[in-house]
């Protein structure tokens, strides 16, 4: 199973495997469902291209392996930072790394040695938990921090924030701000929402923040829906937080 987030530059490594006689499947990206699937029918290996959104490479992988029925299957990351890689090693290391001119090798060597007590590194909620909501938006000192449809509460959902950040409400997004939050209400809001502040996620992080609990059949908004929504203008999500009790926020970029 070749993760790729991308498939229109996953030529080299679809060709790479085939050639070496493997059989394999390509997935884009995280959609639901798709642990079902692999649970349902496991594939003998991962192959998580870090070349692009890497951090959706690693929730794959952390997924993974806090499934018990895929655990043991073995990981092989292929490319990208040196840095993020470094990081990703200490979090999975008994994962193959590799280049993609040696990626049929790993996927050999990693068949050949499978995990046989694997690492389950902690859910993505589970790392979050006891950092503070402006620690899981990523506010830094000195930001400008725009605003959008906040409700009044909303200097107490944040919380204490790092010091000189400044703190913009606005209905249409600055072009100046490191960060945007923006809190959808209703479902119907939501594309326009986004199709407002798609060209925003070029240079400043963008975050939509909606109720927990939501319910597609009472009409509310979902994770589902924000994220289809997003896909269908050309924006991809690559981190979900819990920002207190009420606010679930999902981070959004441009799709390369």
């Amino acid at each position: 199973m070749l993760i790729h987030c991308k498939k229109s530059e996953a030529a080299a490594h679809l060709h790479t495997l085939t050639d070496a006689g493997y059989q394999v499947e390509c997935e884009e990206r995280f959609r639901p469902g798709l642990m079902k699937e692999w649970r349902r029918s496991s594939p003998e290996a991962f192959v998580i291209d870090l070349s692009r959104l890497p951090s959706h490479g690693r929730e794959i992988a952390i997924a993974i392996r806090n499934s018990a029925a895929l655990r043991t299957i073995p990981i092989v990351f292929c490319a990208g930072d040196p840095d993020k890689v470094s990081a990703l090693r200490e979090l999975l290391p008994d994962a193959v790394y590799c280049e993609l001119p040696k990626l049929a090798f790993a996927v050999k060597k990693a068949l050949v040695a499978p995990p046989t007590q694997p690492v389950k590194p902690p859910a993505m909620m589970d790392r979050y938990k006891s950092r503070s909501a402006a620690e899981k938006l990523g506010l830094k000192k000195g930001n400008s921090v725009a605003l959008i449809h906040a409700p009044r509460d909303v200097e107490r959902i944040i919380g204490l924030v790092p010091e000189d950040v400044n703190l913009i409400e606005t209905e249409t997004g600055l072009a100046s701000a490191q960060l945007h939050l923006c809190f959808v209400h209703r479902p119907e809001e939501l594309f326009t929402v986004l199709s407002n502040l798609r060209d925003i996620a070029r240079q400043s992080k963008l975050w939509i923040l909606w109720r927990k609990g939501g319910n597609a059949v009472a009409g509310e908004v979902t994770e589902k829906l924000a994220r289809q929504h997003a896909l269908d203008l050309g924006l991809v999500d690559y981190k979900i937080c819990s920002v207190n009790d009420v606010w679930t926020a999902m981070l959004f970029t441009l799709k390369r």
